[in-house]
């Protein structure tokens, strides 16, 4: 017997009805959380600078009888954003996931002006005017913004990632502050730290660093050795997490900052 008010695994975890916007969903993680919120029932809103790729994944999860629409958005480009959230103003997203970054490797000394810019408008000052437009079209029906970080912004361990690791933690330190400020207006507000995620991007910045700085892979070893789990993670098993905090298995959650990393912050 069902007790009353009770729900079940499959109703807490469904997002039937819904509609979530994932950026960055053209590979790796965001490829991912789109295709387990597809499985969950989600309708999706496909954001990446990569058209052809978030072209490819919309038909393949319309297979499935998911409605998605993909949307070409350069968002290192605030008019960019204000287009978007224009054009999709009479239907806002019930879930948003700012997952687009970059994690580029450079010598300190080699900064410059440009470099730093471009990262802080991608990895955070996007994350930004993502959630403000969240907020502001859904202000009176809340809604769920699962954002991005990484470990990086906890611990910094690898070498070359100065803009990123402070990038990271903005995005970290944003997510509480709407967390404490909008939680009371039915949002739920929550981080995701993946660590070692062997993704596309990943794998690209290493071939880039192997290039540019032999050195670093004795990074690569150590972080490896450092690690309980002894692997990369999946991201599907950062999609997983990302499903239980946009679903009600995390109705009572909000502002959390959640690692996926191995152990590795607690090693």
């Amino acid at each position: 017997m069902v007790k009353a008010g009770y729900s079940t695994l499959k109703e807490l975890i469904s997002l039937d009805g819904k509609v979530s916007l994932v950026t960055g969903s053209g590979s790796g993680i965001g490829k991912a959380i789109a295709e387990r919120f597809a499985e969950a029932g989600s309708s999706l809103m496909l954001i990446d600078i990569d058209k052809e790729k978030i072209d490819r994944l919309a038909d393949t999860l319309k297979g499935g009888n998911v409605d998605v629409s993909t949307y070409k958005v350069d968002l290192s480009d605030k008019k960019a954003i204000d287009n978007l959230w224009e054009e999709i103003s009479a239907n806002p997203p019930d879930i948003l996931v700012n997952n687009a970054g970059i994690y580029p490797f450079k010598k300190l000394e080699d900064v410059d002006e440009a470099f730093l810019d471009r990262v802080f408008d991608i990895n955070l000052k996007s994350v930004f005017w993502m959630c403000q437009k969240m907020i502001m079209a859904r202000n009176n029906r809340g809604g769920i913004i699962i954002n991005i970080s990484s470990i990086e912004a906890i611990l910094p361990f690898k070498n070359g990632l100065y803009s990123y690791g402070p990038s990271k933690w903005g995005v970290l330190s944003l997510t509480r502050s709407l967390a404490k400020d909008f939680s009371n207006k039915a949002f739920r507000i929550n981080a995701i730290l993946p660590g070692g995620i062997n993704t596309p991007g990943t794998r690209n910045a290493a071939k880039g660093v192997l290039k540019l700085q032999l050195g670093l892979i004795k990074d690569g070893v150590e972080f490896l050795s450092r690690l309980p789990m002894r692997r990369l993670g999946s991201p599907d098993e950062v999609a997983r997490i990302a499903l239980v905090l946009a679903s009600d298995l995390s109705s009572y959650v909000t502002g959390a900052a959640i690692p996926v990393d191995g152990g590795f912050l607690s090693a």
